[in-house]
């Protein structure tokens, strides 16, 4: 839990965070990319349905982000426990998009049991 309340004040750093249940309700907008920030390894385990996978630790992450997401549509990120995801919403937030992180990752997620792809 100490992980989760790391993060919690990022609306200093320019993008939301929000729980499982309001990250659930939120992705179900048609316009909202969903975007995973773990490896491909982590991504094929198991990933929320509808993802798009840009690995936080390549290289090339702002300019695959840049190449993949419409600015003008918010960006739901997640990881495994949200501190990645933290560090790529703050990364994507100076490029200009707005950006919700889910608290927790994908550990929260499936804690509360909800649905994953595998």
């Amino acid at each position: 839990m100490l992980g989760m309340t790391a993060c919690s004040n990022a609306q200093n750093q320019g993008f939301d965070n929000m729980n499982v249940a309001n990250f659930a309700s939120y992705i179900k907008n048609d316009d909202v990319q969903l975007l995973d920030v773990r490896t491909p390894e982590e991504f094929n385990e198991s990933h929320i349905s509808g993802a798009k996978n840009i690995d936080w630790y390549d290289d090339n992450f702002i300019t695959d982000a840049v190449k993949e997401l419409d600015k003008s549509k918010p960006v739901a990120v997640y990881c495994r426990s949200g501190k990645r995801s933290a560090a790529a919403a703050e990364k994507l937030t100076e490029k200009g998009y707005k950006v919700t992180n889910l608290l927790g990752g994908i550990l929260a997620w499936e804690e509360a049991e909800m649905p994953v792809k595998q």
